[in-house]
């Protein structure tokens, strides 16, 4: 059996990567199993797909924090 901890005390997720303010990666400590924050803020498997929307998301997301704070700045 594989990692014990995980399957008798449950997963001891932390925060893996930030997106945005409302979208986050988690990972587990002991198993590496990873999730995301669905549209509806409920936890999903991390697959592929969702690395690739989280990657996008991330990039607008950091794109329209430079934007802001180079308006504000001038």
């Amino acid at each position: 059996m594989k990692h014990i901890q995980c399957t008798v005390l449950g997963h001891d997720y932390v925060i893996s990567n930030d997106v945005t303010n409302y979208v986050k990666e988690y990972k587990c400590k002991h198993c590496n199993n990873q999730l995301t924050t669905s549209g509806n803020g409920k936890l999903i498997p991390l697959t592929p797909k969702f690395q690739e929307i989280n990657a996008v998301l991330k990039r607008i997301h950091l794109k329209k924090i430079k934007r802001r704070s180079f308006i504000l700045g001038h």
